[in-house]
């Protein structure tokens, strides 16, 4: 069954319709982001689906152990890996960069911040406002916060075949960094930009 969302005017999709819960990570978001911070070399992609972050990120000459629950026709992804039960990272990981599925996102970040040094997670602004997550928002371990000025484009749901539009959703890059202390940085980046 589908709706009409009363605060955005725009239409969204009953978790049935939605399947797998993978939304595309337009490669231009991933860039931007390698435009505005450094990544450590050693990657670990938890849910790649067909692989936008993890190509990019190994054009860019990181290592990247892209792995999903489901399989994806991505050449080397481990697949059937559910990652919130994993113990512990591939070995040598330093970071885990992913877009992680919407309904289980703040369950995604928990977990990476349990298992690598660096996270970084594709998550929409709104994930800034809710009480339930101040403990992971006001950790202190926050880096930083990177919005995207400018909607990101086509981030439909994997098999889409309506109209491709831009987002609705304002989203970010949020890193949390074991080596921060204090409040996080707020920057405004751009998929637009081309250095």
């Amino acid at each position: 069954m589908s709706g009409i969302s009363l605060r955005t005017g725009t239409k969204r999709h009953a978790m049935a319709e939605r399947g797998r819960d993978l939304y595309e990570t337009p490669p231009e978001a991933v860039r931007a982001l390698l435009r505005a911070i450094e990544l450590p070399h050693v990657i670990w992609e938890p849910a790649c689906g067909n692989g936008n972050i993890a190509n990019v990120l190994l054009d860019y000459g990181h290592e990247v152990y892209a792995s999903d629950l489901y399989h994806y026709p991505l050449e080397g992804m481990a697949c059937g890996i559910n990652f919130l039960h994993c113990k512990r990272a591939p070995e040598g990981t330093q970071a885990i960069v992913t877009n992680p599925p919407f309904s289980q996102a703040e369950a995604f970040v928990r977990r990476a911040r349990q298992l690598a040094p660096m996270t970084v997670m594709l998550l929409r602004l709104q994930f800034l406002e809710a009480v339930g997550r101040t403990d992971i928002l006001e950790s202190g371990d926050l880096r930083e916060v990177l919005v995207f000025r400018d909607r990101l484009p086509f981030m439909h749901r994997h098999n889409w075949q309506g109209k491709k539009a831009s987002s609705a959703m304002a989203f970010a890059w949020f890193v949390w960094d074991r080596d921060h202390s204090g409040p996080p940085v707020l920057r405004r980046i751009s998929w637009r930009d081309s250095t």
